[in-house]
């Protein structure tokens, strides 16, 4: 078996299905990690109730079909994220799958949200651990790390707490994570800790393709690019950007009119988002939510199957009505930084996501 990924395991693995499936070197390291792989985001109940035995079902699934990294946090639920994957994978093979957690973003409330100091990290790891039942994880992630009030902490305090971490044998290898992608490239070039990945999100769809330009910067250091958000946190989704999205009044009025473009013409706007990322050149796995069986095989499907010459004319004008608008409408960097730090100054003290847990 040298020619499959090392994470197969005959008897667990629908080898037909490993092999349709393409595998990139995570950074430097020996790790080899599924194009397509599966974020524990909507594990944790943040975008609403979901069945849980047919998630469950799911996460099997697409590990038997070669998906091998799947990505949460502590964030993701406070928790629920976790200790669901910890039953969820409690009878795979631990050789069959790359876990990736986080460690900086915490609470609901602001007060205790985020903390990035070297105590917490210990303190953090530790009960990831517990949660998800396992001795060690493959992808120690700094979580959101703009929301520091100074990068230097990240530099001096929080990656050398996520070394320990690894020199421990707690983790495998490091990463960090963020909206500003010049934020992360600028942690890259400060730290003395070496970074094996970034993940980026909501940067690299439709309307906002910032993360291409810093593709070649990565890519010369070696660094895995990790890439998520397909829906841009729900602006892209068939019901549309909930209530608290940081989206301009402007985006999302073009959003709505593109999709019912799109319905006239007998496409779907969030279909062609989801082919549109899972498509995206220079990176390393595209993270994707799901929790249920059918919607990881339309997945699958997506990234499998050639986009078809109408698809991809009606994805042109799409891409084309984003890019006609004013730079400063592409994205919302900023936006969210500038709300945390007006609710720690004491003039807000309500998470705006509180109904929620997460932004993405």
């Amino acid at each position: 078996m040298a020619d499959v990924v090392e994470t197969f395991v005959a008897g667990f693995h629908d080898e037909a299905a490993v092999r349709k499936m393409k595998y990139n070197r995570l950074g430097n390291t020996g790790m080899h990690v599924s194009e397509v792989s599966i974020g524990g985001v909507a594990l944790g109940g943040l975008y609403g109730d979901f069945d849980r035995a047919e998630c469950l079902r799911t996460v099997d699934l697409a590990l038997r079909s070669g998906v091998n990294l799947i990505d949460t946090s502590p964030w993701y639920g406070q928790g629920k994220s976790e200790e669901f994957l910890g039953e969820a994978l409690r009878d795979v093979p631990r050789e069959a799958y790359y876990l990736a957690t986080k460690v900086g973003r915490y609470d609901l409330d602001y007060a205790g949200m985020f903390d990035f100091s070297a105590a917490r990290v210990r303190r953090s790891v530790e009960l990831s651990l517990r949660r998800l039942r396992l001795q060690h994880v493959d992808l120690l992630q700094v979580h959101d790390l703009e929301f520091c009030p100074d990068l230097e902490t990240i530099v001096s305090e929080t990656l050398p707490a996520l070394q320990e971490m690894v020199d421990e044998g707690k983790a495998r290898c490091i990463g960090i994570t963020g909206y500003p992608v010049s934020t992360l490239k600028e942690v890259v070039k400060r730290s003395k800790v070496k970074i094996d990945s970034i993940l980026s999100y909501s940067r690299n769809n439709l309307h906002d393709d910032t993360l291409q330009s810093f593709l070649p910067f990565f890519q010369e250091r070696n660094i895995a690019v990790i890439d998520a958000g397909a829906t841009s946190m729900g602006l892209l989704s068939p019901n549309g950007p909930p209530a608290w999205h940081p989206a301009s009044d402007l985006l999302k009025s073009t959003t709505l009119q593109l999709q019912q473009h799109c319905k006239s013409q007998g496409s779907d706007l969030t279909r062609l988002a989801l082919r549109h990322f899972m498509t995206r050149p220079g990176v390393t796995s595209h993270l994707m939510g799901v929790v249920s069986r059918d919607q990881l095989k339309q997945n699958l499907q997506m990234y499998q199957l050639p986009v078809s010459a109408e698809e991809d004319a009606l994805l042109q004008h799409v891409l084309s009505r984003y890019a006609s608008l004013p730079a400063e409408h592409h994205h919302w960097e900023g936006k969210e930084v500038a709300h945390y730090r007006k609710a720690m100054a004491g003039l807000d003290v309500r998470s705006t996501f509180e109904h929620l847990g997460d932004t993405k």
